[in-house]
């Protein structure tokens, strides 16, 4: 696991000052744009999904959707969306969400999640934990359970995984980096 979180490292871009002055933003795209870097952390999450026993991945938007979708396909289930409201077209079921200044909204298709459904939630970064807490909060009212929640890295000093411990109800929360 050392040799992967090496490769994943070596691949990720710190851009200064982005978005605004003082953060120091994670650019995955070099990640993304390298065939063994990218393989490599797809064959991590899918082997992740199996462990779980998930049946179904959700992506968050956006990066999420990046990584769930071949992680899903290398795993042999479902990928299911989670979009900004307004974004998907029938039937939806939607969960708010408050922000540091704000709120949001996050949707999935009604009929995507059923009883009996094993859900692993993948995103790119696991920051404050709002959006993955929401989206978990959505795939229960569906009637789904979350098998666990995957990311890329997670930025431990913004305290995310004490947010989400009680909503994942003993659900593994696994961070391949953990910055």
């Amino acid at each position: 696991m050392t040799d992967i979180k090496e490769l994943l490292l070596s691949r990720i871009r710190d851009v200064a000052d982005y978005p605004e002055p003082g953060v120091m933003f994670k650019d995955i795209t070099p990640l993304l744009a390298d065939p063994a870097a990218f393989t490599a952390l797809t064959d991590a999450l899918a082997e992740i999904a199996a462990n779980t026993g998930a049946t179904k991945v959700v992506g968050l938007e956006a990066r999420g959707f990046i990584l769930g979708a071949p992680v899903a396909v290398r795993a042999g289930l479902g990928f299911i969306p989670v979009r900004k409201a307004g974004k998907l077209p029938g039937a939806t079921l939607s969960q708010a969400y408050d922000l540091e200044y704000g709120s949001a909204e996050i949707e999935v298709h009604a009929e995507d999640l059923a009883a009996g459904d094993r859900v692993l939630v993948i995103d790119d970064v696991l920051a404050t934990g709002g959006t993955a807490e929401a989206s978990i909060q959505l795939i229960r009212r569906a009637g789904a359970d979350v098998a666990g929640l995957a990311v890329l890295m997670e930025l431990g000093f913004l305290s995310g995984r004490a947010r989400l411990e009680p909503s994942l109800a003993g659900a593994p929360l696994e961070a391949l980096l953990v910055i």
